[in-house]
């Protein structure tokens, strides 16, 4: 049976995605923004009825995650919709949504 090798330039690179997905999944705001995500796509005024976060608070933790390429938008007339567009945080938000936003 032939040993597995480890690529630890490759691993360190996956250590740092990682840690910088925790990162931005580390601000309560923004990780109730993706729990609510994690149900679909919703617009600027579903996500600040349901969570009650004010208006530059809101369009503030949005813009960072449209940033770290975690949501993407679409725009239909007046209002924008945002829906997670990153695989490996979508992944991440449903054990969380599992385990924290649906108890």
């Amino acid at each position: 049976m032939k040993k597995k090798t480890f690529d630890l330039t490759s691993m360190y690179q996956s250590a740092d995605q990682a840690c910088r997905l925790m990162k931005v999944l580390s601000n309560s705001d923004r990780l109730m923004l993706l729990c609510q995500l994690t149900e679909g796509e919703k617009c600027v005024g579903e996500l600040q009825a349901l969570l009650g976060i004010m208006q530059p608070t809101l369009s503030q933790q949005l813009g960072v995650l449209r940033r770290e390429g975690l949501v993407s938008t679409r725009r239909e007339g007046k209002n924008i919709y945002y829906q997670i567009s990153n695989p490996q945080a979508l992944a991440v938000m449903h054990v969380l949504y599992a385990n924290f936003c649906n108890a």
